[in-house]
């Protein structure tokens, strides 16, 4: 008897690890010789558009098969074309990847037009990045610090109703009482740059690394920070106030935290979903993978892209939380920012 058990333990242990092997050996198999397809919702050269592609230079040799890895851009209506994209049409055999605006799923709580996408039904990968939000101008403007807000008018620049370029202002204004005035039409950190120096705008709010190619005019005082839209402090610019030293009332506060808790997504990357647990399981390791790859920490230093991972069960978790805040709040959300 004790043999036969022992054959027996030892037979099962022989299937076990077959089935391992053919279980790697189909994952590698399926993505080899084939193309992953990111599908970045933003505009060439923006901060999502530089991490997409950043990404998937490093991605490719963590998955079985090593496939290529491109970036397809599909910029319209600030990433809601992309997600609805990626959550409607794309393959749903872990060729198609989708990254789209950290807003979106505070954006579908609050009911924006256009979404056709569930975010609790994205199958999250992870996310890199953990932008600060951050509201700059012109030197010649005569809003020379925050206090200014509350009692000059700020022309900056928008990039549509549902873009992180002008939720913030958007937000500020109705919460705290600010006087952002937004032109909105511009697609990007490129777009608004040459905006402000052509005078059509005095300033713009977007994360604080897409600043990364004009520190220059930050040095120089060119363009002046007035403050981030986190509620701790940001490491690279300390002395810089939070926004929420500016509100009086905890209502303010909490309605601020459900608005800017997409930071939290940091860049999110998804699969469409009913991809296969397999592929699933094997690609959220490759972005694991990735966020501990010595080579790709060393480009990201030289880079100077900010590459700090958040794991996917990170983001579900953030999303769950969402959808969990009470109704009322939402619903004041609502009342206070009705093109959010």
């Amino acid at each position: 008897m004790r043999h036969k058990a022992r054959r027996l333990v030892i037979a099962i242990g022989f299937a076990i690890g077959i089935a391992s092997i053919a279980h790697g050996q189909g994952t590698a198999d399926f993505y080899r010789n084939k193309q992953v397809r990111l599908i970045s919702g933003h505009p060439v050269g923006g901060d999502y558009d530089i991490g997409a592609r950043f990404l998937a230079k490093h991605l490719a040799r963590h998955i079985p098969g090593q496939p290529s890895v491109v970036v397809q851009n599909m910029p319209a209506a600030a990433s809601v074309a992309a997600s609805n994209f990626v959550y409607n049409q794309a393959p749903r055999d872990g060729t198609v990847i989708g990254s789209f605006s950290r807003n979106l799923a505070s954006q579908a709580l609050m009911g924006a037009p256009n979404i056709e996408s569930d975010p609790r039904r994205f199958i999250y990968l992870g996310g890199y990045s953990l932008p600060s939000r951050v509201c700059v101008n012109w030197h010649t403007a005569s809003v020379k610090s925050p206090d200014d807000l509350f009692t000059q008018e700020l022309i900056i620049a928008g990039g549509g109703s549902t873009s992180s370029l002008s939720i913030l202002p958007t937000v500020i204004n109705h919460v705290l009482g600010t006087k952002f005035r937004v032109v909105e039409g511009y697609k990007g950190i490129n777009d608004a740059a040459l905006a402000i120096e052509r005078g059509e705008v005095q300033g713009v709010c977007m994360s604080y690394a897409q600043f990364n190619n004009y520190q220059h005019l930050i040095r120089e005082g060119k363009l002046r920070i007035l403050f981030h839209a986190e509620e701790s402090a940001v490491p690279e610019i300390p002395d810089v106030p939070s926004i929420y030293k500016f509100a009086k009332t905890e209502t303010q506060r909490q309605l601020l935290r459900f608005v800017f808790s997409s930071v939290e997504f940091g860049r999110p990357y998804v699969f469409p979903p009913d991809v296969p647990a397999d592929r699933v399981a094997v690609m959220r390791k490759a972005f694991a993978d990735v966020a501990n790859d010595p080579q790709m920490l060393a480009d990201a230093e030289r880079a100077k892209v900010d590459m700090t991972f958040r794991s996917a069960a990170h983001l579900e978790q953030v999303v769950e939380r969402l959808y969990r805040t009470p109704p009322d709040l939402i619903e004041t959300v609502r009342k206070l920012v009705p093109n959010l």
